[in-house]
C-alpha cells in the first residue's frame, strides 16, 4: 500500500484548501438549480484527480507521439467503447477539452471560413458556438439564426426549413442551452437532407437524459453529435463527439492535430467511469426522475404565478419570465443565491431588457435529483422561490429561507462531497 510522505494541500497552500472546503460546504448546504451543473460521483472525482494528469498522450490509441502509453491507450479505448455502447454510436472521440472546443472541431471538419451555418439564435435559447456574433463561430462563418414563435416560444420548423432553403447552410445545428422542449431530430434531418447540410445535434444539456431514455436520441439521425460530459451525464468537465463512421476520420483529424495537443487523460478516465455509471439501471431511473421533477417544479411555480417560457418543460430545465413579478432576473437571481437557491439570470425570447440584466431566470433539476429530492421537495422549492422573489430586499426573509434550505439539504447528502 502506497503512503504519501509529501505535505498535503492544506499544508502547501492553506488558502486554496480553505476555498475548496468552502465550495464543498456551499455545494452540500445549498440547492443548486443551475441546469448545467450536477454532482459527479466520488469515483468520477477520484479518476479526474488522479496521477493521469501527469501524462502526455498526443495522438490516438495505437498512434501516439509519446511513449509510455501502456495504461493510457486502454483507458481511452474504454471511454470510447463505453460511450459507443451507451449511445449506440458508430464512433466516439473523447478528447475535446469541453463542449465549445468540440463544436469548434465540427466546424473545422466540415467548413471553410465564410461558409454558411445555421443554429438556434442565442436570444431564443441557442448556444454561442452555434454561430452567434460574439463567438468566433459567428465571426469566421456566415451565420443564419432561426428562432422561436412569438406566441408559444417553440421552434418554428417551417421557419427553419425556409431559412435553410434560402441560405443553404453547410452545417445545420440543433440543440441549445435554454430551450425547455423536446428536440425533433427527425424534422431537422429532413431539412438537412433537403439542402445538403451536415446535421449536428449538440446535446450538451440533455446527454444524460438521452443516455437514460428520457429524451429521444439524435444518434443515427444526426451526422454528428457533440456534447459536454458533465451536466446531466454527471461526468467530469470535458467534451465528446459522436459521429457516423463516414465522418470519423474528419472529426478525429479536426480534434487532433487540428485544434488540440495532448488530451487530458485524467478527464478521459473520468469520462469512462461516468459512462459506466450511466449504463446502470439506476441511471435510467435518475434520468426520468430529472424530467419528472422538472415538470413538478414547473407545475408548482405556475400555481404560484410564475410565467414559464413555452408554458412548461419536457426536459431538465425551466426558463421563467419574471416580468409579472416586477423584478429583473438579475435582482432575483442574486437574492435567491443569498437564500441558498442558486440559479442564473437569463434572457427570454424577445427580451426587451439587456443580456446582462435580463427579464428571466433559468433553473433545472439535475443536481437536486442527484441528491434524491422528489416532487415534495419541488413544491417547497417553488414556495421558497416565490417568497424570496416577492421579498428580494428583505434580509430577514432571505435569512429564514436560507436556514430552511440548509435544513432540507442536510436530509439529502450531496454525492461526491465529503462534508455535511
Amino acid at each position: 500500500m502506497t503512503t504519501w510522505n509529501e505535505p498535503s494541500l492544506d499544508q502547501v497552500d492553506p488558502q486554496i484548501a480553505r476555498l475548496i472546503h468552502e465550495e464543498e460546504l456551499r455545494e452540500a448546504r445549498t440547492i443548486r438549480l443551475i441546469p448545467s451543473e450536477n454532482y459527479a460521483s466520488r469515483a468520477v472525482l477520484e479518476a479526474s484527480g488522479s496521477c493521469l494528469t501527469n501524462k502526455y498522450s498526443e495522438g490516438y490509441p495505437g498512434k501516439r507521439y509519446y511513449e509510455g502509453q501502456q495504461s493510457i491507450d486502454p483507458i481511452e479505448i474504454l471511454a470510447q467503447d463505453r460511450l459507443k455502447a451507451l449511445f449506440g454510436s458508430e464512433h466516439a472521440n473523447v478528447q475535446p477539452y469541453s463542449g465549445s472546443p468540440a463544436n469548434l472541431a465540427v466546424y473545422l471538419a466540415f467548413c471553410k471560413p465564410g461558409d454558411t451555418v445555421m443554429g438556434l439564435g442565442l436570444p431564443a435559447g441557442g448556444h454561442l458556438t452555434h454561430g452567434w456574433g460574439v463567438s468566433i463561430t459567428g465571426m469566421y462563418f456566415k451565420s443564419v439564426a432561426y428562432g422561436v414563435r412569438a406566441d408559444d416560444h417553440r421552434i418554428d420548423m417551417e421557419q427553419v426549413r425556409a431559412l435553410a432553403k434560402e441560405h443553404r447552410p453547410k452545417v445545420l445545428w440543433c440543440g441549445g442551452t435554454a430551450y425547455a422542449r423536446t428536440w425533433d431530430f427527425p424534422a431537422f434531418r429532413s431539412i438537412a437532407d433537403e439542402v445538403g447540410a451536415i446535421l449536428v445535434a449538440d446535446i450538451a444539456h440533455i446527454a444524460g437524459l438521452v443516455a437514460g431514455g428520457a429524451h429521444p436520441s439524435p444518434v443515427g439521425i444526426a451526422d454528428v453529435v457533440s456534447s459536454t460530459t458533465h451536466k446531466t451525464l454527471r461526468g467530469p468537465r470535458g467534451g465528446m463527439i459522436m459521429a457516423k463512421k463516414a465522418h470519423a476520420a474528419a472529426i478525429d483529424k479536426a480534434v487532433f492535430p487540428g485544434l488540440q495537443g495532448g488530451p487530458h487523460n485524467h478527464t478521459t478516465a473520468a469520462i469512462a467511469v461516468a459512462a459506466l455509471e450511466a449504463s446502470k439501471p439506476e441511471f435510467k431511473q435518475y434520468a426520468h426522475a430529472v424530467v419528472e421533477n422538472a415538470k413538478a417544479l414547473a407545475s408548482a411555480m405556475t400555481e404560484r404565478g410564475f410565467k414559464l417560457i413555452t408554458g412548461g418543460t419536457d426536459n431538465h430545465l425551466l426558463l421563467v419570465d419574471l416580468t409579472p413579478q416586477g423584478v429583473s432576473g438579475k435582482i432575483a437571481a442574486k437574492a435567491l443565491d443569498r437564500a441558498g437557491l442558486s440559479l442564473n439570470y437569463n434572457s427570454i425570447p424577445f427580451d426587451p431588457r439587456k443580456p446582462f440584466d435580463p427579464s428571466g431566470v433559468r433553473l433545472g433539476t439535475p443536481s437536486i435529483t442527484s441528491r434524491g429530492m422528489g416532487k415534495g421537495e419541488m413544491a417547497r422549492i417553488a414556495e421558497w422561490m416565490d417568497r424570496v422573489v416577492k421579498h428580494h430586499a428583505d434580509d430577514a426573509v432571505i435569512e429564514t429561507v436560507r436556514r430552511e434550505v440548509e435544513e432540507l439539504c442536510a436530509k439529502f447528502p450531496a454525492p461526491g462531497i465529503p462534508v455535511v
